[in-house]
């Protein structure tokens, strides 16, 4: 895959089906997006759980009508077909992976993208800063904390987190830097001991890939967009989408928008 494709060639080869797997490195300067989609009598109370939980949960775009697949902010989005892989929920449980979720469309659903780390990558590797999954060709490592999330109506549950290992003071920048960016997670959440915030084995990630940690590195964990999977299986929605973890969606917002001064 070139990672020079313009977001909007990106996301035709992925609704072409040319393109299935992780997007991290992809159509470097723009922003990648977290989806959920959900009936409309689930909407109101996610979305509520998003404005509790701006960190895991930092709300980018939502449709503009139950039933509208555009999400015209983000470039030209056909929310059912431009995601590489997408995570079909039922009664809160992981029930199929797809590639387009056309056949599964309804005039009931509601679309919502949220703030992706693949964001903030970007400006720590312009800050001459390793990122580790991207230096070894991975998905970033994501793992369930026992963090708990503000709850809305049914929505609750752990807060998930990515994982990037960096010696002490290249830590210290990386809190820097990604401080600019509240509305792709901000600055991390913890640094140092996994234990302390519930997780028991680095090389063993709930979601993503394992990669390697140096003696002299810290782990440094921020919010994840996954979390909201972990809300849906707490709400137990009849009917639900996500992307699959590592698989965005790909706009044509500028990461260089999204920081503050």
């Amino acid at each position: 895959m070139n990672a020079t494709l313009t977001p909007q060639a990106l996301r035709h080869k992925i609704r072409r089906g040319d393109h299935t797997g992780n997007t991290s490195g992809l159509a470097p300067g723009h922003v990648q997006c977290n989806i959920v989609i959900l009936p409309t009598n689930w909407a109101d109370d996610f979305l509520r759980f998003c404005q509790l939980n701006p960190r895991p949960c930092p709300l980018i775009a939502m449709a503009e009508a139950p039933g509208h697949y555009a999400l015209p902010l983000l470039g030209d989005v056909d929310i059912r077909t431009d995601v590489p892989s997408y995570r079909i929920f039922r009664n809160g449980v992981l029930a199929d992976e797809q590639t387009d979720v056309t056949a599964l469309w309804s005039e009931d659903l509601v679309s919502f993208a949220l703030g992706c780390s693949f964001s903030f990558e970007e400006a720590l590797l312009a800050d001459g800063l390793e990122v580790r999954n991207m230096s070894e060709g991975v998905n970033v490592p994501m793992y369930r904390t026992n963090i708990d999330c503000a709850s809305a109506g049914p929505f609750a549950g752990k807060m998930v987190v990515s994982m990037r290992p960096f010696k002490a003071a290249d830590a210290i920048r990386a809190v820097q830097i990604c401080t600019r960016f509240p509305s792709v997670h901000g600055a991390p959440i913890h640094l140092g001991n996994p234990a302390l915030i519930g997780i028991e084995h680095l090389a063993e990630p709930d979601y993503g890939d394992a990669v390697s940690l140096g003696e002299d590195e810290l782990p440094v964990f921020w919010a994840c967009g996954v979390t909201p999977q972990v809300a849906l299986e707490s709400a137990k929605p009849q009917f639900a989408i996500t992307h699959s973890p590592g698989c965005m969606l790909v706009t044509d917002l500028l990461n260089s928008k999204m920081a503050v001064m």
